[in-house]
């Protein structure tokens, strides 16, 4: 895979990892995921795995 795409995913499953967290927290409604400790904890997982992901990126020069 190549290092622009990469990050770029990297920086979107960010993003949708902190959406899934705000909607199991409670903070954003309107959704099934609303008020789910399991998306609570999918979301975050999704931050971290994102994160590590363009962290690895960006050192790997």
């Amino acid at each position: 895979m190549r290092r622009g795409p990469a990050i770029g995913f990297g920086v979107l499953l960010i993003l949708v990892g902190a959406l899934w967290t705000g909607q199991g927290l409670g903070y954003v409604g309107g959704s099934f995921m609303t008020g789910q400790k399991l998306w609570t904890a999918i979301g975050l997982l999704c931050v971290v795995g994102g994160g590590a992901l363009v962290l690895a990126l960006l050192r790997r020069r």
